[in-house]
């Protein structure tokens, strides 16, 4: 057969049977630059709990209590790892039964279709739109799933029990963490997706809602033993600036992988964390040097994740204007409340989970609802920036609430059933010795 009449027969093919060919252009293929970014992403937020986390707050609590933050961290870790694949990903995920403008069941949390990832292969994409494998995705949202509980450890820390601190992250997840994703992230149907809530990496699913459980936590717990006449200084500032830099260079996977593609949209998150970054670690610093005469490690350290933890409800719809005043607000404001405000009201939050998290987390939200629109530089499809904003209020509201009721419910049952306090001769000789019998230092 010719050159000529196999053209002449793949010309008349075409024309017999339009619709293979037209089947076979919109058949979606792997976008393998997607790929590479997301599967960069995936490592670099997990990078964030371990060793980013586990070294910040590790730096910051007694020598006596380092390695039982440490080991809490990977503990969480692997333990969100694998009820993320038993179950999690299914209840944050799972869209059956979820129909956009109709309240019902699966508007708060998912169903079970899959359960233990059934039904999940290598060829699987994510989407018709975002063109890379449905197991990267998994891994990607279990890396938020994991670093979520892990973040309230700073709250409790140097006083919760292992035991109690496991079980209750378990169930903590099951009933908090994975029905927040679901409502917020799973698409039409969902309750705050269909409020039109806008968290583009985790701003009320992973700040707010941690820092939230974790102000509850330390209220139910109660102060350290000598809280607050007790001196009780971060024993190594060196591991809590170098973790808060790994926090820094991770939160790039988190915010501009969240955009689920390698495109403008993660090119813009990445400048905007970046830009809010900066400017709250020098507004912490600037506040704290005019309020106390000093600046401090501890306080650019703090300022620096308070800009990332603002930055990250916005980071997909604010432009670099937007990004400087929020992350100047947060540092300042995030400031006065890990410091005025803790001390004036009194509650022990061990390493101000709630006072960057969730205010810091707050603050995006808000904010948010302002700088995503365009006549302000953002990139948000908000025309009435007043309604947005009661949206994004409303928002946190909701999980301010929720959190905080399931959180304490959970708490209060498990204080009941086992107990969540190690007592005062295991709180005086550190939880490294009393928890797991070994020590940090060994001199």
């Amino acid at each position: 057969m010719t050159l000529r009449k196999i053209a002449g027969l793949g010309a008349l093919l075409s024309l017999v049977m339009p619709g293979l060919a037209l089947a076979e252009e919109a058949a979606p293929a792997l976008n393998s630059g997607d790929t590479a970014w997301m599967l960069t992403a995936t490592a670099l937020v997990l990078f964030m709990t371990i060793p980013g986390l586990a070294l910040f707050y590790g730096g910051m609590v007694r020598s006596k209590n380092v390695l039982s933050v440490m080991m809490q961290c990977f503990a969480i870790t692997g333990l969100m790892s694998i009820l993320w694949v038993v179950y999690g990903y299914s209840l944050a995920f799972d869209t059956t039964g979820m129909e956009k403008g109709v309240v019902n069941l699966y508007s708060f949390v998912g169903g079970f279709s899959k359960a233990f990832l059934s039904g999940v292969t290598p060829q699987n994409l994510t989407s018709a739109t975002a063109l890379f494998p449905e197991a990267v995705f998994i891994t990607f949202q279990m890396t938020f799933a994991i670093i979520t509980p892990a973040l309230i450890v700073g709250a409790f820390a140097e006083r919760m029990k292992f035991s109690a601190m496991l079980v209750f992250m378990g169930v903590w997840f099951t009933l908090v963490y994975a029905p927040i994703a679901h409502m917020v992230w799973s698409g039409d149907g969902a309750l705050m997706w269909d409020w039109g809530v806008l968290d583009f990496a985790g701003g009320t699913v992973v700040h707010i809602n941690a820092g939230i459980a974790g102000l509850v936590c330390c209220l139910v717990l109660g102060k350290r033993k000598g809280y607050p006449t007790t001196p009780m200084a971060p024993h190594n500032l060196g591991y809590t600036l170098m973790g808060a830099a790994m926090l820094w260079i991770g939160w790039f996977g988190f915010n501009a992988g969240s955009a689920a593609a390698a495109n403008g949209t993660a090119g813009m998150a990445m400048l905007v964390t970046q830009i809010a970054t900066a400017a709250a670690a020098l507004g912490w610093m600037f506040a704290e040097w005019i309020g106390h005469g000093k600046p401090s490690a501890l306080g650019i350290a703090s300022g620096v994740v308070a800009g990332l933890v603002a930055i990250t409800p916005a980071a997909g719809t604010v432009g670099p204007m937007g990004a400087l005043i929020i992350g100047l607000a947060s540092g300042v404001i995030c400031y006065f409340c890990a410091t005025s405000l803790k001390r004036k009201l009194g509650y022990d939050d061990s390493l101000d989970a709630f006072g960057v998290h969730g205010i810091g987390g707050i603050v995006g939200a808000i904010l948010t609802g302002v700088f995503a629109a365009p006549a302000l530089g953002g990139f948000g499809a908000v025309t009435d920036i007043a309604a947005q904003v009661w949206v994004q209020t409303k928002g946190v509201l909701f999980t301010v609430v929720y959190t905080a009721i399931v959180t304490y419910v959970i708490l209060k049952v498990l204080d009941v059933l086992m107990g969540l306090r190690v007592n005062e001769e295991e709180e005086s000789v550190g939880l490294d010795l009393a928890q797991h019998n070994e020590r940090g230092y060994n001199l």
